[in-house]
């Protein structure tokens, strides 16, 4: 006898902070599932409206849990054209994702610079 696939558990958290952003955001987004290895798995939401956001869950299997628990959430693996140009970064979203490269006003030397 088989024992049914346990459902994993989604933090509260995450589902209240997530549907926040969905209502925020047009009533409706999508989720990309993108796994980034040992951290877990890559949320990126983007709302009706073209704006992104995400968050990083443990597991492909919480990743889709959240998609089944928030209203107005789909879910997929992969960017599609459309959803592509659907996405509209706000301004400044570069440079927040960037971090402290995107305030940096020279940069040093490369590292490895090969020898000549």
């Amino acid at each position: 006898m088989e024992s049914p696939a346990a459902v994993p558990s989604v933090p509260r958290s995450l589902t209240d902070s997530v549907g926040s952003f969905v209502a925020a955001h047009g009533g409706s987004a999508t989720a990309v599932l993108q796994p980034v290895g040992a951290a877990g798995v890559r949320v990126t939401l983007v709302g009706a409206d073209g704006v992104l956001g995400d968050r990083v869950v443990a597991d492909m299997a919480v990743a889709k849990a959240l998609v089944a628990t928030v209203e107005g959430l789909t879910g997929t693996e992969e960017w599609s054209r459309e959803l592509v140009s659907a996405a509209t970064p706000e301004r400044g979203h570069w440079a927040k994702m960037a971090g402290w490269v995107a305030r940096q006003t020279r940069f040093p030397a490369a590292r490895y610079a090969p020898a000549s």
